[in-house]
């Protein structure tokens, strides 16, 4: 075999190669698209007689990573993830909203009343490192999460820009 036929399979190989890495480079690329926000994701109107529950919670890159329940009296609604958001269709009426924490503190959960066709947001606010009681130490394993009712047009904004995680209706079982 002659020097030029070893450089010649060696450039084909490499060439081969460098099209697998490129294939492979484009099917991650794929996988990895952004989702959607909740601006983008053409969100339905409210159906009568029903109300609409927001749930969202804001990316924090420095948080402890926890996904905790949301729940509307009780009954799951959906999981907290960071940059987020949610929404509940319920009926009219009264609900206690509640994050799922291992931390505990003061006002963690928010009380609405909803009539037909209103909404209500609901801001998930997470907390780490409040309790300083170790021996002076942060225990920095025991985020604290809090379910904040929030004016509308503060929340609008905010959910407009957060992944859409999807909505729909609650059980009537809540109630």
């Amino acid at each position: 075999m002659t020097l030029k036929g070893c450089r010649s399979r060696r450039s084909d190989a490499l060439g081969r190669l460098k099209q697998a890495g490129a294939g492979l480079f484009l099917a991650a690329l794929s996988g990895c698209a952004p989702l959607p926000t909740v601006g983008a994701a053409g969100i339905p109107p409210i159906s009568p007689p029903q109300a609409r529950i927001w749930v969202y919670r804001d990316l924090q890159s420095s948080a402890i990573p926890a996904r905790p329940f949301v729940r509307l009296n009780g009954t799951i609604a959906g999981i907290a993830d960071q940059g987020g958001a949610f929404y509940r269709d319920v009926l009219p009426g009264h609900y206690h909203v509640t994050v799922d924490s291992t931390g505990t503190d003061v006002n963690q959960s928010s009380d609405v009343t909803l009539a037909a066709g209103q909404e209500a947001y609901i801001h998930i606010v997470q907390l780490d490192n409040w309790d300083e009681s170790v021996g002076g130490k942060f225990e920095n394993q025991r985020p604290t999460f809090y379910a904040w009712l929030t004016a509308p047009d503060v929340a609008r904004v905010a959910v407009w820009r957060s992944i859409d995680y999807g909505g729909g209706p609650l059980a009537a079982a809540t109630r």
